[in-house]
């Protein structure tokens, strides 16, 4: 069994964030960018708020007026650093959509995270920490960040196929579309030896947005001639 990191209370309100003052943008962007540092480096449990706040230059204080308390900053951190899908859904769910500009708007928003260079490494450090080491926030997580944009994408390409009820090969191609995004995340240091210039720039993640969609509605179109085609018995 996976031991937890992060004893966080899986019945305790995501957290009693505040909308940064006009002076203190600044100050709470600091915190989330050092305290994501350090929950990837170190994990949630080994990261004190003073150490965070002292890095982040800033009064401990500061802390618990944007974030509530250390959980709600880490789940802050957990949920900012890698955008948030369920708007990425409702976008990409709204009716007559085209396939192509739904499947536009899910690769542009699954790639964003990339355009933050040395942060979109760390965001996955930190989601890698809690696969392995899960707290209530993965749970969180897994709930509306992994099975609802899989359900959302099973509707669409169900749609958009004319099945009218999920099977496992439907399932595996979602799986298999959305495992095109996931894996430029999964392979992010090896690009970055092989060819830097692949993710150095925000306009080379979105002409990784562009070959991406293009594969996908390949593969979309390989599954819909197989459906089309009688199996041999």
């Amino acid at each position: 069994m996976a031991r937890t990191s992060a004893p966080i209370s899986a019945n305790k309100p995501s957290s009693r964030t505040r909308a940064p003052r006009s002076d203190g943008v600044e100050a709470r962007t600091r915190l989330l960018r050092v305290a994501l540092r350090l929950f990837a480096e170190h994990g949630y449990a080994k990261t004190s708020t003073r150490q965070i706040a002292l890095e982040a230059q800033v009064n401990i204080a500061a802390i618990r007026y944007y974030f509530g308390d250390k959980e709600g900053l880490y789940r802050a951190v957990f949920t900012e650093s890698f955008g948030t899908p369920r708007e990425i859904v409702e976008h990409m769910a709204q009716p007559g959509l085209p396939l192509r500009e739904a499947l536009t708007i899910f690769f542009t928003g699954y790639l964003a995270p990339l355009k933050q260079g040395d942060m979109a490494r760390q965001a996955l450090r930190l989601h890698l920490r809690e696969m392995l080491e899960p707290s209530s926030v993965w749970q969180e997580e897994l709930e509306c960040d992994v099975l609802k944009p899989h359900a959302a994408m099973v509707a669409l390409l169900g749609q958009h196929l004319g099945i009218c009820r999920a099977d496992d090969e439907l399932h595996r191609l979602v799986l298999t579309v959305t495992g095109l995004a996931m894996l430029l995340f999964v392979q992010l240091e090896a690009i970055e030896i092989i060819r830097p210039s692949l993710i150095k720039k925000g306009a080379a993640i979105d002409r990784w947005v562009s070959r991406l969609v293009e594969d996908a509605l390949a593969l979309i179109e390989v599954e819909r001639t197989r459906r089309a085609t009688p199996s041999e018995k």
